[in-house]
C-alpha cells in the first residue's frame, strides 16, 4: 500500500469518525436536555436555547473536521 492510499484511508477514516463523535455528542446533549426539562419545566425554553447552541458549536467543529479530512483526501503529497 503506498502513500497516497494510506491519506485516502485515513481521510475516510477520519471524516467517518468526526460525523460519528459529533452525533455521540448531539445525542449526549440531548439527553441531558431532555432531563433537565423533565425535572424543571418551567425552565424548558432556557434549557432549549442552550441545548440549540451548544448543538450549533457541536455541528460546526464536526462540519470543520469533515472539511479537513477533505482537504487531506484531494490534497497533492
Amino acid at each position: 500500500m503506498d502513500a497516497v492510499a494510506l491519506g485516502y484511508l485515513g481521510a475516510g477514516i477520519g471524516a467517518g469518525l468526526a460525523i460519528i463523535g459529533g452525533g455521540v455528542g448531539i445525542g449526549i446533549l440531548a439527553n441531558g436536555a431532555m432531563h433537565g426539562m423533565a425535572r424543571q419545566p418551567q425552565s424548558a425554553g432556557t434549557i432549549q436555547t442552550a441545548m440549540l447552541i451548544a448543538a450549533a458549536f457541536i455541528e460546526g467543529i464536526a462540519f470543520l473536521a469533515l472539511v479537513i479530512c477533505f482537504l487531506m483526501a484531494v490534497a497533492k503529497p
